[in-house]
């Protein structure tokens, strides 16, 4: 493996050491998947990649994405990171667009530029499936929780847009701060849901700029809790849509993710139905940390 080149980011980030970090690993394509598991497991992020090829395939680069634990078909701040790397390292020029082949499809990610270095990543997430309602009571024990913290006026439901997750409505941040999950219980008392993985979120936030203010227990992923996570915001933006959180029409939210542990970050999401048919699309900021090479 020497001089296989990778790179330190942070995604969600409006400043270096914030956000959720991820690692990319570039000219990928002679990795077994056991090497790329290894790989990941050793850099021990909440994810890496691995980008096979320097030149697109059928419009789109092949990347894989893998946890300490497994590989997953999709995740949202690998997916931004990863198209970062790809405009600044093999395409090295301004593009409006790059599109990343994963597992759950082709994710196209659009880029915007600020006096000629990118600014804002936005990518469009896979139609969103919503999946059961779940016991509003249930969800609150299994964060250890009264039922009464929970926001009456909206349900517990499971959305997916490539990853499933349990979309939980709060009454507030201190609900948010006290919430800690039990994965032991999850499975057992869920029945239909497919995850294990749940966001729990409130309108009060730390920052008045921002509307929503995020937690993201995915201990099935084999992340407990996550910095910003980019699948988790796109499945909530779908459920405020769904729910009318914001009042008909479209969703336009700033989403303030990590403070509990010490990461804070920004995530920009945006949801409209256009009858009937949901468009997500998750945006951030993606800033450099550090580049190396993988020796053997």
């Amino acid at each position: 493996m020497s001089g296989r080149r990778f790179y330190i980011v942070d995604v969600f980030a409006e400043a270096r050491y914030a956000g959720n970090q991820l690692c990319v690993v570039r000219d990928s394509q002679d990795l077994a998947v056991r090497e790329m598991q290894q790989i990941a497991r050793e850099f021990n992020y909440s994810e890496t990649t691995f980008i096979l090829s320097q030149t697109p395939r059928a419009g789109g680069y092949d990347v894989r994405i893998f946890t300490p634990r497994e590989e997953v078909p999709f995740a949202g701040h690998p997916t931004l990171g990863t198209a970062f790397i790809i405009q600044q390292e093999l395409i090295a020029a301004p593009v409006e667009e790059v599109t990343l082949n994963l597992k759950v499809g082709r994710i196209p990610v659009t880029l915007s530029y600020d006096a000629g270095r990118v600014d804002m990543l936005w990518m469009k997430q896979k139609t969103p499936e919503f999946g059961p309602f779940l016991p509003g009571d249930l969800l609150a024990g299994l964060l250890g929780l009264q039922p009464e913290q929970l926001d009456p006026e909206f349900p517990v439901q499971e959305v997916s847009t490539g990853l499933p997750f349990v979309i939980v409505p709060l009454n507030g941040l201190a609900a948010v701060r006290q919430a800690r999950l039990n994965p032991n219980r999850y499975p057992e008392g869920t029945g239909r849901a497919r995850t294990g993985a749940v966001l729990c979120f409130s309108r009060e936030t730390y920052d008045p700029e921002n509307q929503l203010h995020v937690r993201v227990f995915a201990d099935h992923y084999g992340v407990p809790e996550d910095p910003a996570t980019g699948s988790a915001n796109g499945c909530l933006a779908a459920y405020l849509l769904r729910h009318g959180y914001f009042g008909p029409g479209v969703v336009t939210a700033r989403v303030e993710q990590g403070y509990e542990i010490g990461r804070p970050s920004l995530l920009r999401l945006n949801a409209e139905d256009d009858d009937g048919v949901i468009t997500v699309r998750v945006g951030g900021r993606v800033i450099p940390v550090a580049r190396g090479e993988l020796v053997q």
